[in-house]
């Protein structure tokens, strides 16, 4: 009888985590690797200015993009890299804020764009119903927020 007492053997009711530990870092290579390629939208170098951030919000924002040669894109469009008309904007805009009235909109002008087309961008905006539209600068380095002279 002693023998079958040494031979028994008794159940761990334990996890095993070091599978689970090699799952979540290989997810973790996967997401750095792959998060620097979702950055979608136009490619644009908005002017410096001082200025605040925003607050940070869960709602993403609804950005419309003006290039230097004046062309529009919207963020939400269905082809966000295909350039739209200021007619094109609006229903866009209308559309998003139907599903979150709040959503902010913002206009990402390019530093050499004309200023005219940044102030449509605006104006197209404001006609689809939005009461605040914000403007995209990059920080200036060494420049304090908020100053400026």
């Amino acid at each position: 009888m002693d023998r079958r007492a040494r031979r028994s053997r008794r159940v761990v009711a334990e996890i095993n985590v070091v599978p689970y530990i090699d799952v979540m870092l290989v997810l973790l290579v996967i997401f750095m690797v792959t998060a620097p390629m979702l950055q979608q939208g136009v490619e644009v170098q908005p002017p410096s200015a001082a200025s605040k951030p925003l607050p940070s919000q869960d709602d993403l924002p609804v950005i419309i993009t003006v290039n230097k040669a004046g062309e529009y894109f919207v963020s939400n469009a269905p082809n966000p890299k295909a350039p739209l008309s200021l007619e094109e904007i609006k229903p866009l805009i209308i559309a998003a804020r139907q599903v979150k009235p709040n959503v902010p909109v913002l206009v990402k002008g390019d530093g050499s764009a004309d200023y005219r087309s940044v102030m449509q961008a605006m104006v197209a905006a404001q006609q689809a119903g939005v009461d605040k539209v914000g403007l995209v600068t990059t920080p200036v380095d060494g420049a304090q927020a908020g100053g400026g002279k």
